[in-house]
């Protein structure tokens, strides 16, 4: 465990003490988006390591003394971590399926117990996250390009902030489907399932991982992304025909 998320470990003992059930890292193998962040306004990937914690009882005093360790855990590249009851965490999983589905799919307990043994994301409350992630990114780059005035250098910003969360859309929509995880398989899966050329997938999925792009990428890219995104959007809508 490295040195930063083992002192993190302490600092939510000594805090909670037997109230701490237990503290997951997730997004080892991807960046997923957090679900306090909202899907389609996800950044570019950072380093923070990100960190769940689940614990009996939750109060005001124990929100004080975290807040008073969180600059040594940004300090430390940890991002702050998600702190929730178990009662409400369990409670959650409905409520927030595509993200505590990603977490689910990659994490590693750090200590106490897994608090995902028993559980399980329902498939139908994916769906329909799914279908409300995909409705929203599409408004979301339709507006987009119409704030950029069609200009490539705003068109490249508009790229690169969605594509972490059409990255973790699809990722989704691929665990459901039985389809795998790697971004190769993703890709191929997406470009299959919503008849889209060659690449456009791979294209975007790649600025996942990148900060910035140039204009005429950006202007070469952008019509087929939004072409995909449409064709997602009348994909997930005919779900509950099959």
């Amino acid at each position: 465990m490295p040195k930063s998320l083992a002192s993190l470990d302490r600092d939510l003992r000594d805090i909670f003490g037997a109230r701490l059930q237990s503290v997951v890292q997730y997004g080892t193998r991807a960046r997923h988006a957090h679900p306090a962040q909202g899907g389609h306004h996800a950044h570019a990937p950072d380093p923070a390591l990100h960190t769940l914690a689940i614990v009996d009882t939750l109060t005001a005093g124990d929100l004080r003394a975290c807040a008073r360790r969180v600059p040594g855990w940004h300090g430390a590249g940890l991002a702050t971590p998600l702190i929730l009851p178990a009662h409400e965490f369990h409670r959650s999983l409905d409520a927030f399926p595509f993200e505590f589905g990603a977490i689910v799919a990659d994490h590693v307990v750090l200590s106490g117990r897994s608090p995902f043994d028993g559980l399980r994301v329902d498939p139908g409350d994916l769906r329909r996250a799914c279908e409300v992630q995909a409705r929203s990114h599409l408004l979301h780059l339709r507006e987009g390009y119409l704030e950029t005035g069609g200009r490539g250098d705003g068109l490249a910003v508009l790229i690169v902030d969605s594509a972490p969360a059409f990255a973790a859309l699809l990722e989704n929509i691929a665990r459901l489907e039985g389809a795998g995880e790697d971004p190769a398989t993703v890709s191929r899966h997406a470009e299959r399932r919503l008849n889209v050329p060659g690449g456009i997938v791979s294209d975007v999925m790649r600025l996942a991982r990148v900060t910035e792009i140039s204009s005429a990428e950006a202007e070469r890219i952008f019509p087929s992304y939004l072409d995909a995104v449409e064709r997602l959007v009348t994909f997930v809508d005919g779900w509950h025909e099959r």
